[in-house]
């Protein structure tokens, strides 16, 4: 039997993070019964979005250029590059703080019980970007979990390696929180008093 209209229309939007059989039904009745309009608004901007935004060569942000606004701006601190896990990490920080450098989007954290190692973040490329010379301190901004402290090591090691001094957001984001879910006020205080990550290596051998 071939699936009704309303059916696949439920099925699509049951892709959205949270919704479930429930919610959806309520969605696509909603948008049927009193949004029409609405709903083909939201169809072809879907559809222009799904076909027109790729990722910036930079960044790896989302973006419908090739280079994206913030990295083709002349306005930005070239010495200072901030790595987030994902677009959303980048948009609270520049909402919340006044953060004027560049940024790099890891879209992901290091987690190789599924298969996210150096190459699906687009490592080897942060490091090209640090080897150019320009980046003087990169701002590790991954969120406070495991997978996210991994990474936040991993990436200090890589810029120690090509004598680029590594920061840390200072402490006031909760450990196992998100930063998209951070409120301003303390996203903003973390971001202000950033520290250095230290090297344990270093620190074993003077012990």
């Amino acid at each position: 039997m071939t699936t009704s209209l309303l059916e696949q229309l439920i099925d699509a939007l049951r892709v959205l993070p949270g919704v479930g059989q429930k919610s959806a039904q309520r969605m696509a009745y909603h948008l049927l019964e009193r949004q029409r309009d609405g709903g083909r608004r939201l169809a072809d901007a879907l559809a222009e979005a799904m076909e027109h935004i790729g990722h910036c060569e930079r960044c790896r942000d989302f973006s419908e250029t090739a280079v994206c606004p913030t990295c083709a701006s002349s306005a930005r601190d070239v010495h200072l590059l901030c790595v987030v896990e994902t677009p959303a990490d980048r948009l609270a920080i520049e909402q919340a703080t006044g953060f004027r450098g560049l940024y790099f989007v890891l879209q992901g954290r290091l987690s190789p019980l599924d298969g996210i190692g150096p190459r699906e973040l687009g490592l080897d490329r942060l490091a090209q970007r640090l080897e150019e010379g320009e980046v003087q301190e990169l701002i590790v901004a991954t969120n406070p979990t495991v997978e996210g402290e991994a990474t936040a090591h991993y990436l200090a090691q890589l810029a120690r390696a090509r004598r680029v001094h590594p920061s840390r957001l200072a402490h006031g984001v909760p450990l196992g929180g998100e930063l998209e879910y951070v409120d301003r006020g303390t996203l903003s205080h973390a971001f202000g008093s950033r520290s250095e990550i230290l090297d344990e290596r270093a620190h074993g051998e003077r012990n």
